[in-house]
């Protein structure tokens, strides 16, 4: 006989499965823009989870959030590398039932899907030893670790009004209009008539069904420089990969737009250029453009809402055009080589777009004026430190955060307007801490246990376990840490985050994930 308890939960998957089909088009979309699709959440990098139905300030400070499970998928180790932060999906339904799937790009080039209620593998698919690499190194692991990604949009995610989940408006129904009463007090009322419906063009295209069946894809880029898609359902890849990098290449933050995927390489690994890389899927059409310097950042180029690309390299800050990647136009870095990818966001009707430099500072930028800093910050940060990447929100009063790693800790910047930035706090002290996550008022942050060295072998004798912790993200007051629950370290990759769920994934190769235990 099946256990009551596995009953009640696929019970309540199930629910939670149709819920979307449920819901008009426009509450469809808005539920699914909290899956993180790519490296940072958005095309954007903003790192920042609009909603979610537990984790908030208040639960956070009550017991109860903690790990929920960890797994160890078969993966050999390379250099320091071991699985990517994966790509989420919630509330799929297929042919095998109701699935929250999360997808991990594994070290020796293999993609793995895990249903993510039931911490097991779902799928996976191997691409080690169809291409021959290097041993490679700390800077050039040989190409080996497959970028993941789901299709993404370019839209601005909606902020969060702070209201709360529910209706913003009264409900209607054959009782009556709001605030009418009972139908039949309204039967000598007037009949209206209907609205008239404008006829459709001739040649038009039909409004699109929310409800008829369409595909949905993961993608990867493996070492061989092919670009796979996949089902998600099964990784069943029904057309041929397309070639997307040489072989070799050390490619970062992989993201999909429109049909057009982009990608980072960095450290001239392979005799491959560093630089951004655009492939035309349809079109099975590459192009590329070449940096001057090394491109900086952990999260590869992020995307305005217009499709135009911007990545740092070097000391220069360059927007491209989509697909083409011609120059638009470049800002000049008064204070050292850039250290992070850029984070894009909108300010009073402004694009701006963010990134820190080596001797320390923050930089904002106006995308309508490439000429010249919209605000920098004074020094910060320890010189030359690589913060890897930023997160940025805007919290109910329409504040907009800015959150950089500085080497040992977190700094939570407001923007106050042109040319002014203000550091509202500082976090307890880390260990060469990743870009944070923000889930609905709460800032996630990871000590990732590394001190930064030269060689494998150092740097694994010098680190300590990774931590992760959450903070109020209006004070930086810390709320919640795992304490020792993680045994290793973390060098590549950065956290996820999803469904109420904190994704780290360690040296050793482990998969956390802390959430709630689940209600049943």
């Amino acid at each position: 006989m099946m256990n009551t308890t596995l009953v009640l939960r696929r019970v309540a998957l199930a629910a939670a499965a149709l819920l979307p089909a449920l819901l008009p088009p426009a509450a469809v979309a808005q539920r699914g823009s909290g899956d993180w699709m790519t490296s940072g959440f958005d095309a954007q990098r903003s790192y920042w989870v609009r909603n979610d139905e537990k984790i908030s300030k208040a639960t956070m400070a009550k017991p109860g959030f903690g790990l929920l499970w960890k797994v160890k998928p078969a993966n050999a180790v390379r250099q320091l590398n071991a699985l990517t932060p994966p790509a989420l999906l919630d509330f799929y339904i297929g042919y095998r039932g109701f699935r929250t799937l999360g997808f991990f790009g594994a070290s020796d080039d293999r993609v793995v899907a895990y249903d993510l209620h039931l911490s097991r593998v779902e799928w996976e698919k191997n691409y080690a030893g169809k291409a021959k690499r290097s041993a490679g190194t700390l800077g050039c692991p040989g190409g080996m670790t497959a970028n993941v990604t789901r299709p993404t949009v370019l839209a601005y995610r909606p902020v969060p009004t702070g209201s709360g989940p529910g209706r913003g408006n009264p409900a209607k129904s054959g009782v009556g209009q709001p605030y009418e009463g009972a139908v039949t007090l309204r039967r000598d009322a007037p009949v209206r008539p209907a609205p008239p419906v404008a006829p459709a063009k001739p040649g038009a295209p039909a409004a699109p069904n929310p409800f008829s069946p369409r595909i949905q894809w993961v993608n990867a880029l493996t070492g061989d420089g092919l670009l796979h898609s996949l089902y998600v359902s099964n990784g069943e890849e029904p057309a041929p990969a397309l070639q997307f990098l040489p072989a070799g290449a050390n490619a970062q933050g992989l993201i999909v737009v429109d049909r057009v995927a982009y990608v980072a390489t960095q450290n001239a690994c392979g005799g491959v250029d560093n630089g951004v890389w655009a492939l035309e899927m349809d079109a099975k059409k590459v192009n590329k453009w070449k940096a001057a310097g090394n491109v900086a950042g952990t999260a590869g180029p992020a995307i305005a809402p217009d499709g135009t690309v911007y990545v740092t390299a070097g000391a220069e800050l360059t927007a491209l055009t989509g697909k083409t990647l011609e120059v638009k136009g470049s800002y000049k870095s008064p204070a050292g080589e850039f250290t992070s990818s850029p984070v894009v966001f909108e300010f009073h009707g402004k694009n701006l777009v963010a990134a820190t430099s080596a001797q320390g500072h923050l930089q904002v930028v106006d995308t309508a004026d490439l000429s010249k800093a919209y605000a920098q910050s004074a020094v910060f940060a320890t010189p030359g430190y690589q913060a890897g990447a930023l997160a940025s929100w805007q919290d109910p009063s329409g504040t907009r955060w800015i959150l950089a790693p500085s080497g040992k800790n977190i700094t939570a910047f407001k923007l106050a307007g042109e040319g002014r930035l203000e550091v509202a706090w500082t976090s307890r002290d880390l260990v060469s801490p990743t870009a944070p996550v923000v889930i609905n008022g709460v800032v996630f942050a990871l000590s990732s246990g590394e001190f930064r060295a030269n060689d494998v072998k150092t740097t694994i004798a010098k680190s300590s376990p990774a931590v992760l912790y959450a903070l109020d993200s209006a004070t930086g007051k810390e709320v919640w840490s795992s304490g020792t629950t993680m045994t290793s370290f973390v060098h590549s990759g950065s956290l996820a985050a999803g469904d109420s769920r904190v994704y780290v994934s360690t040296f050793d190769g482990t998969q956390y994930v802390f959430s709630f235990p689940f209600e049943i």
